[in-house]
């Protein structure tokens, strides 16, 4: 299925570097057949204060990582994406329905969430909790088949938590335990995956586990993610900026428009750099470019401090 359209607009106040365009999809615009979920014109305001500003947004196949400051919006919106924040105004569509006429546990077979900070009784082992995974296809007392334990296996597997299975995650590190918190999103089996920050408290080489798991993921599956690491936010397919409860850009992780824009996000204290392919890159390989976001230091600072 193809991505929506890539759209960049510079945030306000920057230094040109991007192409003006509109910063959000046409809220108008008839709904793409591969597209998984649709955000029409999202207002949500929490305690009072508003957080989210008219926001439109649509989703397909593919992996979408969500960037921006700290307070831009970018939590509250994957969770209206997901129905857990209520709406001033607008709406979300799952499978070019309004999110509202699917039930509860439609709705759980479709979408699986994993939180930023999630939350599992410390007692379960971790098998029991990637279990619970299945709780939307079995219910609350149904009987787990041996097919369910063969998916709870797989998820298990794909995270690499197999080993401490019958471990409580009271005596898991952070990093464990949100490995078995992702494997639980993963056994849900839903086409639809809204993760926020899954990356938080892992080390580099399980940071770029979960990287290559989301790749395989979405060649197949609406992958919609928060993720405050721009280095790993660049290995998504598309990146949505937010700034202030609004979208301000988006595009291919690879457009030079959207480094641009991204760098201007962030007060151009970044850069975007290519990673170079390691020598034994296949052909294939060589033509998929990666990219890395470094902090913009300027070595005539550090020399006028000395």
């Amino acid at each position: 299925m193809t991505q929506p359209r890539s759209s960049i607009a510079a945030p306000q106040g920057s230094q040109g570097g991007a192409a003006s365009g509109p910063a959000e999809p046409d809220p108008q615009r008839p709904l793409d057949p591969a597209t998984s979920l649709l955000a029409k014109a999202l207002t949500v305001s929490l305690a009072g204060a508003p957080v989210l500003h008219d926001v439109s947004v649509q989703f397909g196949t593919g992996w979408t990582a969500i960037v921006g400051p700290n307070g831009a919006g970018k939590s509250t919106l994957l969770r209206a994406l997901a129905g857990l924040v209520p709406l001033r105004q607008g709406a979300v569509h799952l499978d070019g329905r309004p999110l509202g006429t699917w039930t509860a546990r439609e709705r759980g077979q479709r979408v699986a969430w994993l939180a930023q900070q999630a939350e599992a009784t410390g007692e379960l082992t971790v098998r029991d909790v990637v279990r619970l995974g299945r709780l939307p296809h079995r219910g609350l007392f149904g009987a787990i088949t041996a097919a369910d334990e063969a998916i709870v296996d797989d998820a298990m597997h794909a995270c690499e938590c197999s080993a401490w299975q019958h471990r409580r995650l009271s005596e898991l590190s952070g990093g464990e335990r949100q490995r078995a918190l992702l494997a639980r999103a993963l056994a849900v089996q839903a086409p639809v995956l809204l993760l926020d920050e899954p990356t938080t408290h892992l080390d580099p080489p399980h940071q770029m586990a979960v990287v290559r798991l989301l790749r395989r993921l979405s060649r197949t599956h609406t992958v919609v993610t928060v993720l405050h690491d721009l280095s790993l936010a660049l290995q998504a397919d598309r990146l949505l900026l937010m700034d202030r409860g609004r979208v301000v850009g988006e595009g291919a992780h690879d457009d030079p428009r959207l480094h641009a824009a991204l760098s201007a996000l962030f007060g151009n204290a970044l850069r975007i750099v290519q990673i170079p392919a390691p020598a034994d890159a296949t052909p294939d390989m060589r033509t998929q470019a990666r990219f890395t976001a470094m902090p913009d230091v300027d070595w005539r600072d550090d020399h006028e401090r000395r």
